[in-house]
């Protein structure tokens, strides 16, 4: 997976908002893998928690948005309360969250879902998603 490191590539304002929402410096992190190690979701993602923290502190928005790692997470603190550095990540997560969906970015589409889907899933279970997936 190449990556440009490039002033042009790095969306400050992103990463501003990011660290404004979630209260946490990202800055620390060293990618010491320990997040990406202990995920639980870890096999369902496209970009592990690790990557997404090197990625938002080199500022590729494009990169970031195209990762599923915030939509999937847990929130289960596994990562946070084994964070070295004591990065709330799910916070970071979460501010991730939010900052697509200020820019009206929905990752669920009730009408792609089958019957099927709906009848086997549970009712908390698609309010959830409803809330963290869509503006």
């Amino acid at each position: 997976m190449p990556l440009t490191i490039s002033s042009r590539a790095c969306d400050i304002g992103f990463q501003r908002k990011v660290r404004e929402i979630s209260g946490q410096n990202f800055g620390k992190c060293y990618q010491c893998g320990t997040c990406s190690g202990s995920c639980p979701m870890g096999e369902h993602l496209n970009a592990l928690p690790r990557q997404l923290m090197a990625l938002l502190q080199l500022g590729h928005r494009e990169r970031l948005d195209n990762a599923n790692t915030p939509w999937i997470c847990a929130s289960c603190h596994a990562c946070a309360v084994r964070c070295p550095r004591g990065i709330d990540i799910p916070r970071v997560m979460e501010a991730m969250r939010q900052v697509q969906l200020r820019d009206n970015v929905d990752k669920v589409d009730l009408s792609k879902l089958t019957p099927e889907q709906l009848a086997e899933m549970p009712q908390i279970a698609l309010v959830s998603g409803f809330r963290k997936m869509t503006s």
